[in-house]
């Protein structure tokens, strides 16, 4: 039988369908049904939405405009790796945010709106305005959440001008950081990272490591004591690199206080108070306070039938495929799903081509194809303007580097970060 007229069996949920496989190119009967329905129009949602869509085109069965969707309510989308470099005053935040219709091949219809439930025994999920929208295939990149109440006093700070208080990790307050980085004359600066998940786990201390050359730089780094407050017991997850980073903290000057957590600002009186392992609490002086709040999943991910127990989308790490055989005809990338990785940018640009030609393969054969996924990940770690350490790795924690022939990446190198920045 020739590959252009076979039927191909799909399982998708805990139906099975058998349909020529260029059934895919047709209309969907209506608005609320499409082919393939993308939850999320971050870095993950765009880039797979798109690669799927050029993936049956490549095949000579593309699907018609509007069989692949993007549902996302966000006016906005960001590109959230740059706000570091709008904190260290490289960039600004308005280079980093665009339209997010405009991100939206023309090929791929834009659905404005968010999703509050999921129904996978139905394929379906519903919006916030009540829309039901019916899907072949599902793929989830909704991202994950910001926990700004895990800080208390955190929101208050952020908004109080002369509060010292700032963070990169919103389009909102990621200015402030280069402000009060430059405004701080002397006095006590510190950096803090949570316990637990959070995207881009090197960023905490990255911008840390920006404003010690810039203080170093313009003569400020004598009258000025830098402090890194971590709820993890390390530098970084990889020992290579968290070894490298705490040697080179050290070198440095800069404190480190391991397992503490940021829980609580008083920003009237410039106080942090961090929470040891032991569950005592200590309060510390600040002139400049650098937060990192906690993060987690959505509340609509968490409490959906596709989660797992600690409430991300539950997908083998091998192929993004929903681990239940009754969700077959989903799938999930990025800082929403359970792949036990660093959830990171880079990391997406391995997730999203072998989402993509295994999605392609369970439409095509109704199995998965032999793409699989070993947990890659990376994180530009800027250790000052101009120098970066490039750390690269994969499940197990193990490094996988692109450059270890030619240099150790354990060390800052100017040479890839002109190759990060290019790209």
């Amino acid at each position: 039988m020739m590959p252009g007229s076979r039927s191909a069996l799909a399982t998708f949920g805990s139906r099975v369908y058998r349909r020529d496989v260029r059934s895919l190119a047709t209309v969907a009967d209506d608005k609320n049904k499409y082919k393939v329905l993308v939850v999320g129009g971050g870095s993950g949602g765009l880039s797979v939405a798109h690669q799927i869509y050029n993936r049956f085109k490549r095949t000579g069965r593309p699907l018609n405009d509007g069989d692949v969707a993007v549902v996302d309510g966000a006016e906005y989308h960001y590109y959230q790796p740059g706000w570091t470099l709008v904190g260290a005053g490289l960039k600004s935040k308005t280079q980093f945010r665009a339209p997010l219709a405009s991100l939206v091949s023309k090929h791929i219809a834009h659905i404005p709106e968010n999703v509050k439930s999921f129904s996978p025994k139905k394929s379906s999920v519903t919006t916030t305005s009540g829309r039901d929208l019916s899907y072949d295939v599902l793929v989830v990149a909704t991202g994950l959440k910001t926990n700004w109440d895990s800080i208390k006093g955190l929101s208050k700070a952020l908004g109080d001008p002369s509060s010292g208080v700032s963070t990169i990790y919103s389009y909102d307050t990621c200015d402030k950081v280069w402000d009060d980085i430059e405004a701080l004359r002397s006095g006590q600066a510190i950096f803090t990272q949570p316990a637990g998940v959070i995207k881009c786990a090197g960023a905490p201390q990255k911008i840390m490591w920006m404003a010690w050359d810039r203080y170093r730089r313009t003569g400020r780094r004598d009258n000025i004591k830098i402090d890194f407050y971590t709820g993890t017991p390390t530098m970084f997850s990889v020992k290579k690199y968290s070894d490298a980073l705490d040697a080179l903290r050290v070198e440095r000057g800069i404190g480190g206080y391991f397992q503490h957590n940021l829980v609580a600002i008083d920003s009237a009186n410039h106080k942090a108070t961090f929470q040891k392992q032991d569950g005592s609490t200590v309060d510390v002086d600040y002139t400049l306070l650098h937060a990192t709040p906690q993060m987690g999943p959505l509340d609509e991910i968490k409490a959906s039938p596709i989660a797992d127990s600690t409430g991300w989308v539950d997908v083998n790490q091998w192929t993004l495929r929903h681990n239940n055989p009754e969700y077959g005809n989903i799938f999930a990338l990025g800082d929403c799903s359970s792949l036990p990785t660093s959830k990171t940018a880079a990391a997406i640009t391995t997730q999203g081509p072998v989402l993509t030609e295994n999605l392609f393969s369970v439409v095509d054969t109704g199995k998965v194809s032999g793409a699989t996924y070993d947990g890659y990940s990376s994180c530009p770690l800027l250790t000052g303007y101009g120098e970066l350490m490039l750390a690269e790795f994969k499940y197990g924690l193990e490094p996988k580097e692109t450059f270890s022939a030619i240099l150790d990446q354990s060390k800052p190198h100017r040479r890839v970060l002109k190759a990060d920045c290019q790209f």
